[in-house]
């Protein structure tokens, strides 16, 4: 299972598959088990944003155990934390927030212990 950051501007934590483009984040969700999502909302101009990937996971039913929306955008922020909160997936909990400091330790210790979250990388 991994971890997935999605942002194409804030660098990648430890623990995490680094996604700079929605079209990433979907390949990572389609071929791997994903434990934690963390999601930007704006990608670059013209790009394909945040709330592209959260469509792309409720349409193809592939979605991780736990997403932190972690967007700067208030506006994107809340309609991508609307959308997987009114999906209404299974099992899926959704954090309106980024990730705080211990889910970030934990994700970084697993990584280094090779096990639990962030163990199998693409």
């Amino acid at each position: 299972m991994i971890n997935v950051f999605l942002d194409d501007v804030r660098p990648c934590p430890a623990g995490f598959v680094a996604a700079h483009t929605a079209e990433e984040c979907l390949l990572l969700l389609r071929e791997y088990s994903v434990g934690i999502l963390s999601l930007d909302y704006e990608l670059g101009y013209g790009q394909p944003n945040g709330y592209a990937v959260v469509s792309g996971l409720i349409a193809a039913g592939t979605h991780p155990k736990e997403v932190f929306v972690h967007s700067s955008s208030m506006m994107g922020r809340a309609q991508m934390v609307r959308a997987l909160r009114d999906a209404g997936i299974p099992g899926l909990v959704v954090h309106d927030g980024p990730m705080p400091p211990a889910v970030l330790e934990q994700a970084a210790a697993a990584a280094r212990a090779g096990q639990d979250r962030g163990s199998e990388q693409p």
